[in-house]
C-alpha cells in the first residue's frame, strides 16, 4: 500500500478492532467489552491526538494545508475517535449510564470540532487552530481529571489518569512555548 494516509487509516482501525476484541476475549460480557473498549480506545484517541498536536506544534508556522503528516494524523485521530464514540455510546446503553446533558455539551462541541478539522482545519487562521487543539486538549484533560477523581462510572481511579493530566498540561505548556517562538520568528 503506496498511500500513506490510507496505510495510517488501516492501522488505526486495525487497533481499534484489535482492541476490540482483547477487551472482548478478556471480559465477554457485552456490557464488560464494551465499556473497556471505551475506555482504552479513548487512550489510543489521545495518543494520536497529542501526536497531531505535536506535529501542529513542531510544523509551524508551515500552514497545515501544506503539511502533510499533521492532516494525515489529523484525519486518523478523526476516525479513531469516531470509533471511540461508537464504543462510548453503546457502553452508555449497555451498562444504563445516566447522561447528564450539561456535561455532554463541551464534549459534543468537541466531537464537532474534531469530525471537521480534517475538513476545515488548514482553511482557518491560526488562533482558531489554537482553539481546536487547545480546546480537544481541555476537553481530555477534564475527562481524565474527571477518572481521577473517581467520577466516572465503572472507573476508579488509577495512575494513568494522573499520568495524562500531566501529560496534556505538559504538552499544552511545551507545545505552546514553541508556537509562541515561532511566531516571534515570523
Amino acid at each position: 500500500m503506496k498511500n500513506p494516509v490510507k496505510k495510517l487509516l488501516l492501522i488505526g482501525v486495525l487497533a481499534e478492532l484489535t482492541l476490540f476484541l482483547v477487551c472482548y476475549l478478556m471480559q465477554p460480557s457485552l456490557q464488560e467489552t464494551f465499556r473497556h473498549a471505551a475506555r482504552y480506545s479513548g487512550r489510543l484517541s489521545a495518543f494520536v491526538f497529542l501526536i497531531a498536536f505535536y506535529l501542529f506544534a513542531f510544523g509551524h508556522p508551515k500552514p497545515i494545508k501544506e503539511n502533510t503528516q499533521l492532516k494525515n494524523w489529523l484525519l486518523l485521530f478523526a476516525v479513531v475517535h469516531v470509533i471511540h464514540f461508537g464504543f462510548l455510546a453503546t457502553n452508555v446503553i449497555l451498562n444504563n449510564i445516566p447522561i447528564v446533558p450539561v456535561k455532554l455539551t463541551g464534549g459534543a462541541l468537541a466531537y464537532l470540532m474534531i469530525v471537521l478539522a480534517p475538513l476545515v482545519l488548514h482553511k482557518l487562521k491560526l488562533g482558531w487552530q489554537l482553539v481546536y487543539f487547545y480546546y480537544v486538549s481541555l476537553v481530555m484533560f477534564i475527562t481524565y481529571l474527571a477518572r481521577a477523581k473517581g467520577d466516572f462510572e465503572g472507573a476508579e481511579p488509577f495512575w494513568f489518569h494522573y499520568v495524562m493530566l500531566g501529560t496534556f498540561i505538559l504538552c499544552g505548556v511545551v507545545f505552546g512555548l514553541i508556537l509562541f517562538k515561532s511566531n516571534k520568528k515570523v
